[in-house]
């Protein structure tokens, strides 16, 4: 049951990744802010075993680290 869920945890952080194509209009950095959540949620889920507070804590960490970034 857990790698079912770890599955569909990733599952969805692809999919938010691939559809950052449709931001054109988007900044720079919201570009980059949204990236990092992304990249932060898959890492956060995968360190954590899939956990979904492992996941949305490495989201906002991500985030926050990707509105950093110039």
């Amino acid at each position: 049951m857990k790698t079912v869920k770890m599955l569909g945890v990733n599952a969805v952080a692809l999919a938010l990744l691939l559809s950052l194509g449709a931001c054109g209009s988007m900044s720079k950095r919201d570009q980059n802010t949204a990236i990092g959540a992304g990249v932060g949620g898959v890492a956060g889920s995968i360190l954590t075993g899939g956990s979904t507070l492992g996941t949305v804590g490495g989201a906002a960490v991500g985030g926050v680290i990707g509105n950093r970034v110039k």
